[in-house]
Order: C-alpha cells, then structure tokens, then sequence
C-alpha cells in the first residue's frame, strides 16, 4: 500500500523486474510532499506517468481496472501535497485514488504523530511520545468528506491520534498504510490496539511497515522476520483477519535485512502462512486490501 519510489535517491528498491519477481498484482506509488505544495506534486505526477509507461505499468483509477495480468498501479499522496479543495481537486484528476494528510509535519489538513519531529530527530523527544491532542483543522475536515464524495481511499499513517480517531468517527473504510502495532513496538508512528480495533470496525486495513527501527530495536534479520510475525499477530488479535495488510514503505526506509525488495515478498507469504495458515495469509497480502479498494474506489 505504499512506497517511496517516486522520490527515492539512488539505486530504488521497487523496479518492475522486482515487482514481477515478487508476484505484485497491485502497487501504490506515493508522492510524498514535503514542502513545494501542489507544484511538487504536479512534477511527481509527472514523473509516475513516465514510469508507467517505461515500465508497462497498468494504472488503476477504480476497482474494475485492476488486471490480474499485469503489474497495477495506484497513485497515492503523502505529506503537503494539497492545500485546498481546488489543489485536492487537481490530485483527484492526476488520478490520486488514496490520500495521507500529514508526514512528520503539521500541514494544512492536520497534525503528525509527532508533536516535534524536529526534536525527536535532535534526540530531545522520545519516541514513544505520541500527539493526542490536535488532529484534523477544519480545511482536513472538508478533504475527508471531499474524499468519501468523490470515491478516494482516506490514510491515517503518519497522523496524530486524534486525527486518526476523526477520521473513525466517519465510519468509512480507510487505511494506514503503512503502520505497525505499538503494542510490541512503542513507537508513536505504531498504532494502539484501540486503533487497529477500531480501524477493523469501518472496515479498514493497517499496511505492515518495514522500517526496521517500527518493527523492532534489533535489525538482525532473524530478529526482523520475529518482528514481522510479531506485529501480524498483534495487528490479527486486535481487529481480526479483515484488518492486516502489506505496507511495507519500500524506498523510504532503509532496506530490511528479511525483506530488502518487492521480489522478497513470496518469502513474506510463506512465512505468515507457516505462522497464520495460507487462507489469513492471503487475506493479507492480497484480498483485505482489493476488498478496501472494491468498498470505496
């Protein structure tokens, strides 16, 4: 459900060959915005134009384009991309099917997980702090129900958790993308069991994150492969096999030690098939997500 491909700095994890290696029927390309605003946009929208077509890509702008014979694509927005309706508007005709509100920083939408990122990266914050206070502003309210009008899958990864609980409060299906379970790994980026129940309950899904330091304080790969099925099983005993999904955040983390690229992902399958059996794993990697994009797209 998400990756960074669109912005990535030198040799990019998620390629076509490694997409058709690892068996994807649907990828979800972010144009991660962190500050430019909607002309930054624009220019990553762009350039996925240009990637689909090198790379023979099948772009999916409803649920009935997706091809079981071809890699899928699915357009996403992460950060500031937009700033009005009028700007969200834009993003919605560039094909924009799935839209974050926040990155690590306040927007025009709303607030991030971290009340001080700057900090937290200075080593003044820890973690595990998390924003509870200030969520969607009135300009994010507006987006949300722009959004369930025009048939856009809403993100709360990367938000704060009032704007998480605002946007249950809709009782829509949405996603976090690419969000982990706090419950093992304290990290204000994770979600609380509370979340995750909530989230199964307006029919959504959380994307398994790889980002080695969400998933666990030891990079080792075996301790990462534990990590996984640790967060699988946490994401599974608190909202159910309707709510766990695959983020991993490919090309905006380092590479993870267990699963470095797209092509690693039938070792994934195997590993929560061994541990959930092959119907949850299933679900998981495929269908939880497709039934998402069926609900709202």
């Amino acid at each position: 459900m998400h990756c960074d491909a669109l912005t990535a700095t030198g040799a990019p994890q998620v390629t076509g060959a490694r997409l058709a290696a690892g068996g994807c029927l649907l990828q979800c390309f972010a144009a991660f915005v962190e500050e430019g605003g909607i002309a930054r946009f624009s220019s990553l929208a762009d350039k996925f134009d240009v990637l689909c077509e090198n790379e023979g890509y099948h772009r999916v702008l409803c649920a009935a384009d997706v091809r079981e014979d071809a890699v899928n694509v699915l357009l996403t927005s992460e950060g500031g991309a937009f700033s009005s309706l009028k700007e969200l508007e834009t993003l919605y005709a560039r094909g924009v099917r799935m839209a974050g509100f926040v990155w690590n920083t306040p927007t025009a939408a709303g607030y991030p997980n971290f009340p001080d990122y700057a900090g937290l990266c200075a080593g003044r914050v820890p973690p595990s702090l998390r924003e509870g206070a200030r969520g969607l502003t009135e300009f994010g309210r507006e987006a949300a129900a722009f959004m369930e009008e025009h048939g856009m899958i809403a993100d709360v990864s990367h938000g704060s958790d009032a704007l998480f609980f605002e946007i249950a409060a809709r009782k829509r299906p949405f996603v976090a993308s690419h969000s982990n379970a706090a419950s093992v790994q304290n990290r204000a980026r994770n979600l609380t069991d509370e979340q995750i129940a909530l989230l199964a309950d307006c029919g959504g899904v959380a994307g398994l994150n790889f980002c080695a330091d969400f998933l666990s304080d030891d990079g080792s790969a075996e301790e990462q492969r534990a990590a996984i099925v640790a967060h699988a099983r946490a994401i599974l005993n608190a909202g159910g096999e309707d709510v766990l999904a695959i983020g991993s955040d490919f090309d905006g983390i380092p590479a993870n030690p267990f699963v470095p690229d797209p092509s690693g992902m039938p070792r994934l399958l195997a590993l929560l098939a061994d541990e959930f059996g092959m119907r949850i794993a299933e679900k998981a990697v495929r269908d939880n997500f497709l039934r998402v994009v069926r609900d709202v797209l």
